[in-house]
């Protein structure tokens, strides 16, 4: 019985349908996307071969090039429970509308006698031109006032979260005795351990630290 010959006919594809979904998923990542934004302060921090990841909604202690120091307080309901005790604990009288303007700044980076004055500006003052936490003088050290109140909030809780918390990010041209003024108000409020931001870089080729990860990993296999 002879075979019967099927016909063949060309296979056409519309494609339309898929470029549209296409365009329109390209469109919607586009435009929900966030860029990171331009920090406001910059900062050109030393390398280091750490590779820890510092937590998001963390305590931050910024030291800029010309000598200012600024804090910052990743998450909301830390920053409001500092800013009440601050407002009580430096007598700041704040009235509630006041405390909740505070509570939308970025960056802390003001003198207390000038705080009610700037949250009632009409046009607020960006942290690039404001004078920084006065921290230069042992007798006036107001960063002293903040990390009481940040270890007010977290007295009574296991002091390793505050200290996991607690960054410290400097320029690299900063001078030493800032830094040490720093650390002053850390253990003047019985704070002796932190962590320090710096850019990551590869480990050197040969170091003990290196050779320490290859057998590390030879092991493991």
């Amino acid at each position: 019985m002879p075979r019967v010959k099927v016909p063949r006919k060309s296979t056409v594809v519309d494609m339309t349908a898929m470029c549209d979904v296409a365009f329109l998923l390209l469109t919607f990542f586009i435009l929900a996307t966030k860029q990171k934004p331009p920090e406001v302060l910059a900062v050109q921090t030393p390398s280091s071969i750490s590779s820890k990841a510092a937590p998001d909604k963390s305590i931050m202690i910024t030291m800029i090039a010309d000598g200012r120091v600024f804090l910052s307080i990743g998450e909301d309901s830390v920053k409001a429970a500092v800013l009440r005790d601050l407002n009580a604990t430096q007598g700041l009288n704040l009235s509630p509308t006041e405390l909740a303007r505070w509570r939308h700044q970025e960056f802390f980076g003001l003198p207390f006698n000038q705080v009610k004055s700037f949250l009632n500006m009409a046009d607020p003052m960006p942290p690039s031109r404001m004078p920084g936490i006065p921290v230069k003088d042992s007798t006036n050290n107001e960063l002293v006032g903040w990390m009481r109140s940040i270890s007010n909030v977290f007295a009574g809780t296991d002091q390793s979260v505050l200290q996991q918390k607690l960054l410290v990010k400097g320029d690299n041209s900063v001078l030493y005795p800032l830094f040490k003024e720093v650390k002053r108000a850390f253990k003047a409020n019985d704070i002796y351990k932190f962590r320090i931001v710096t850019n990551s870089e590869n480990v050197p080729v040969g170091s003990e630290l290196y050779n320490e990860n290859i057998a590390s990993s030879t092991q493991k296999k």
